[in-house]
């Protein structure tokens, strides 16, 4: 055999080695690429993502599209070769494992996870979008998860409404907590609630409940050694009724991040005439009940996500928009937004054709 094809061939049998190898060596990184925008107006698998009775609603168009991001499974690492082809692509991005995933996470913890965000985004949303209309909403303060091997397990139970403590009504989450850390560990504390199957039974049947229960707990002590204080072992939230039926139709989605976009969508099903003049605006980020929008993770993959779907102007939380503006697709404008007011500010300018005046995200 010539030397020159011996050694052609020794270089590909060489390479073929490499590349074996980099498949089956895996990686500590993750994937990240565009997932589905679904317009919060419109329809998904058939039927209107959003639907709203008791209350009249208006015809609206144009397109105010929730965005997404896929991303490889917490069980799964990138081998080598995949990994330096993300590292190459354009449209996704290659990440440590641990910045999606805790430590320790599996998946079907993450599906949770994800699945309880995205259901307080939707309430968030309408609680933001009602208020922005001064329609009013009920609200109150929930023991939203209790912690295994604490105190409070087995004396309270998610759903419970929490009136009061040591006495003193409960108005925020947050009251809870200081009310507990005022006590010592090992001290008892009162909780007045309203058991949740009772909550559950009085708003099935339309009525206020019938009654409280005072219960009552040692605290422990926290685990924080710089600074330990009492506690009792859950997270409290907050709850709501609303005057009529809101729901939001669209499955195999997780996460916070869609809150801005489904309250934009309520908002306009709720008002004559159309938000966006039939413009395709897409957009992302929390949001909280009072309408303030935080910033998201993968917003790059949700602007070429969105602009490959056609989205002309994409809403873009304030927090995220350095980042954002660092690889803006072509033909597609990113708009800084704070909160609710500003988001819809901004419908009203692209609405009327002053697209001038738009706070962008800029590249610096």
């Amino acid at each position: 055999m010539p030397r020159r094809t011996a050694t052609m061939l020794a270089s590909t049998l060489m390479l073929i080695v490499l590349l074996c190898a980099g498949l089956a060596v895996p990686t500590e990184y993750s994937e990240m690429t565009p997932g589905p925008t679904v317009n919060t107006l419109g329809k998904h698998d058939g039927e209107p993502v959003l639907q709203i009775s008791g209350h009249r609603t208006y015809p609206a168009d144009g397109h105010l599209n929730m965005t997404t991001v896929r991303v490889t499974s917490p069980d799964y690492r990138l081998n080598l070769v995949s990994a330096m082809y993300g590292w190459l692509a354009h449209d996704n991005r290659v990440v440590p494992h641990d910045t999606l995933f805790p430590e320790g996470q599996t998946e079907e913890e993450s599906s949770q996870e994800n699945a309880e965000e995205f259901s307080q985004s939707q309430e968030s949303a309408k609680v933001a979008a009602l208020r922005e209309l001064d329609i009013p909403v009920e609200s109150w303060v929930v023991v939203s998860t209790v912690v295994k091997d604490t105190p409070a397990e087995g004396v309270l139970h998610a759903g419970d409404v929490v009136k009061a403590v040591d006495g003193t009504p409960v108005k925020e989450p947050g009251d809870v907590s200081k009310l507990v850390t005022r006590h010592k560990p090992g001290e008892k504390v009162v909780f007045t609630i309203v058991p949740a199957k009772e909550q559950a039974a009085a708003e099935r049947e339309g009525r206020r409940p019938k009654r409280t229960e005072d219960v009552t707990i040692t605290t422990a002590k926290s685990r924080d050694a710089a600074q330990p204080r009492a506690i009792v072992g859950i997270a409290a939230g907050t709850d709501h009724t609303f005057p009529f039926s809101i729901d939001i139709k669209l499955a195999d989605v997780g996460g916070p991040s869609a809150g801005l976009m489904f309250a934009l969508g309520i908002y306009d099903k709720l008002t004559p005439g159309s938000l966006t003049g039939g413009a395709f605006v897409a957009g992302t980020g929390t949001i909280d009940d009072e309408g303030e929008v935080g910033p998201i993770g993968g917003i790059s993959m949700k602007t070429l996500g969105a602009r490959a779907k056609g989205a002309k102007y994409f809403l873009t939380p304030e927090k995220n928009c350095a980042t954002a503006a660092e690889d803006i697709p072509d033909g597609l404008t990113l708009v800084k937004v704070g909160d609710l007011d500003d988001a819809l500010g901004a419908l009203d300018d692209i609405r009327e054709g002053r697209t001038d005046e738009l706070p962008r995200c800029e590249r610096h």
